[in-house]
């Protein structure tokens, strides 16, 4: 979440911020409980002081034997009003806590205003474009020739949902390794692997809670295990199956204070990704491009703050490094504060070229959540004596598996129904150049 400070300081000009990015701050809102907590922190202190004073008074008399019962009347009275601050003060920060829960991250001044996607500023592009002197097919059809079915997984679970059979399976394995290897091997990221479900705590930490809760797949826990008298409440509450590897490697972080000489920290993590997509109904219905279920290989780093603009220029290179190597035409694009994610501070897309589509689309999202994440976590860092600071975190794809699947057999699709491999890829496919359609 943002600092607290920030809105203490001058609640207007976050506001205005935050209109930039289409999100109204209810100010009102905020400066009534902001007033309600300064009173009732004010008074619980008042309270707290006035019992100090009636101990120390109740201990002097009774050191001389005197009555000291009319100041053990008052500091019983003291007592219960200030259980009674206290309990509310404490509800009302929950209150204040949860409405900070729900402010979107401050663009940083580098971002540029736009109220939607077409706000979005195009930095490059790469590559160029395939000519076809035949009539290409999409993803889909071509698919059907080389192991792509949608009709069994639509029976063995449901709409967007896919089976890949055989040398597409293959081809799709490929690619994973392909990225996991460029990105521990060259750009030096450390492989970790990481469970595929998570706690609330690890969602609220990364800001997938409570904001995008419809959009997640929960896995109800047993409320009670045969045999088992006590469990503390954390063994009751939900799993969630993660959106993204960024949930369960950034939450590695939290309530860490690392030293500052451990930091940059960069993981690399290839997990399958569950969302609901709530609210994308209608939306890229056919074929891989939006499913349920796809895997995808995150880059997450922790970096000093100083150092977090730097990072976000390195890490969206390395996830570029793999669709120059796929000879994937692609572009980079700077997200315009009403296009950019909750948690983010700045971010870059790469989308790669889809012929079917005429158009380029989305494969990678790298940003910087400057301390954003770092204070929902409690990701710290210590430099010798100096007290702890927040860490900034970042993540971007590199990159999504099946939209790189996509991408690149629409590319290197052949007049016969073919597909050319790239260079890179076919040492993970034992030597294979192109793949033939099943049928052949």
């Amino acid at each position: 979440m943002i600092d607290p400070q920030l809105l203490r300081k001058d609640v207007n000009l976050v506001a205005q911020k935050l209109a930039t990015r289409r999100f109204h701050l209810d100010v009102e809102l905020y400066t009534k409980l902001e007033t309600q907590r300064k009173t009732l922190q004010a008074s619980a202190e008042e309270l707290q002081a006035q019992r100090n004073q009636l101990a120390k008074q109740i201990g002097i008399k009774k050191s001389k034997g005197e009555d000291a019962s009319a100041e053990m009347s008052q500091s019983l009275e003291c007592n219960q009003s200030l259980s009674l601050a206290t309990v509310q003060l404490e509800n009302l920060q929950k209150e204040i806590s949860d409405f900070m829960m729900g402010i979107p991250n401050l663009p940083h001044d580098s971002v540029p205003f736009g109220l939607d996607e077409t706000g979005n500023v195009e930095i490059l592009k790469w590559g160029s474009l395939p000519q076809f002197d035949f009539t290409i097919k999409d993803h889909v059809d071509l698919g059907v020739l080389h192991g792509l079915d949608f009709e069994s997984a639509a029976k063995i679970t449901g709409s967007r949902f896919v089976v890949l059979k055989g040398a597409l399976a293959k081809l799709h394995r490929a690619l994973a390794q392909y990225m996991l290897d460029l990105h521990t091997e060259k750009h030096m990221y450390q492989e970790i692997n990481v469970p595929f479900m998570v706690n609330a705590a690890s969602m609220r930490g990364t800001g997938q809670l409570p904001k995008f809760e419809e959009d997640l797949f929960k896995v109800p826990r047993k409320i009670a295990e045969e045999g088992v008298v006590e469990q503390d409440a954390a063994a009751t509450e939900n799993f969630y199956l993660i959106p993204t590897a960024e949930v369960p490697v950034t939450n590695l972080a939290r309530d860490v204070i690392f030293n500052s000489q451990e930091l940059p920290i960069k993981y690399v993590s290839h997990t399958p990704c569950f969302r609901s997509e709530a609210g994308a109904y209608g939306r890229d219905v056919r074929g891989m491009i939006r499913q349920h279920q796809f895997e995808k290989v995150e880059l997450v780093q922790f970096i000093k703050p100083d150092q977090s603009l730097e990072a976000l220029e390195q890490l969206t290179l390395h996830a570029q490094a793999i669709l120059e190597g796929l000879g994937i035409p692609y572009r980079k694009v700077l997200l315009c504060t009403g296009d950019m994610g909750f948690g983010s501070a700045k971010t870059y897309d790469l989308e790669a070229w889809i012929p079917s589509q005429n158009t380029y689309r989305e494969i990678s999202s790298c940003s910087t959540m400057w301390d954003f994440q770092a204070r929902r976590m409690q990701a710290r860092m210590k430099d010798g004596q100096n007290k702890p600071e927040l860490i900034h975190t970042l993540n971007g794809s590199g990159l999504a598996v099946g939209r790189c699947l996509v991408a690149l057999i629409e590319n290197n699709q052949q007049a016969d129904g073919s597909i050319k491999i790239p260079e890179p890829l076919q040492r993970y496919m034992a030597g294979l150049e192109k793949l033939l359609p099943i049928t052949q």
